[in-house]
């Protein structure tokens, strides 16, 4: 199987596209290698997500705020898939992606928007992190050498609405 770069998308970069970059990087391993950065990173990950990519064993180590420029210089990953994760990165006007790499929008509710106890906070970040976890495993699950590009864009557009 062919080895494929993902980059998810966020505006901060703190919280989803983080634990999705985490996700990615265990289940999709060898074929995959999963990025993430945000158009305005707040330069902090939230230690909410911290927590969900600890509980599930994923490896939080490297989890840093960054932004997306880093992945549109020349010697950047080239990259083959660009997931938004947020409403926001969604409808801003992304930087040329080097590849035309394929990209969908998989809008999942902002956890470190929620208010209430600490316990509802965690609760959102749970729901979350198990909603990437859910289209992420979709997505491994689809053959992605052997369909055709606009059947495979047809699949993340429903992934994306899972």
């Amino acid at each position: 199987m062919p080895h494929y770069n993902v980059l998810f998308l966020c505006t901060g970069n703190s919280a989803r596209s983080i634990m999705a970059e985490a996700i990615m990087n265990r289940k999709g391993r060898p074929n995959f290698t999963a990025f993430s950065a945000g158009s305005h990173p707040t330069a902090t990950v939230r230690p909410e997500a911290i927590r969900q990519i600890e509980r599930a064993g994923l490896s939080a180590e490297d989890a840093r705020s960054k932004s997306w420029d880093e992945f549109s210089r020349p010697d950047s990953p080239h990259l083959n898939f660009v997931f938004t994760v947020c409403d926001n990165a969604a409808n801003e006007v992304c930087p040329f992606w080097p590849g035309q790499p394929m990209t969908a929008h998989w809008g999942i509710p902002d956890p470190a928007a929620v208010t209430g106890t600490p316990e509802e906070i965690d609760r959102a970040f749970g729901k979350a992190f198990q909603a990437l976890d859910r289209r992420i495993s979709l997505f491994l699950c689809l053959p992605l050498a052997t369909i055709d590009t606009f059947a495979l864009q047809e699949k993340l557009y429903e992934i994306g609405k899972s």
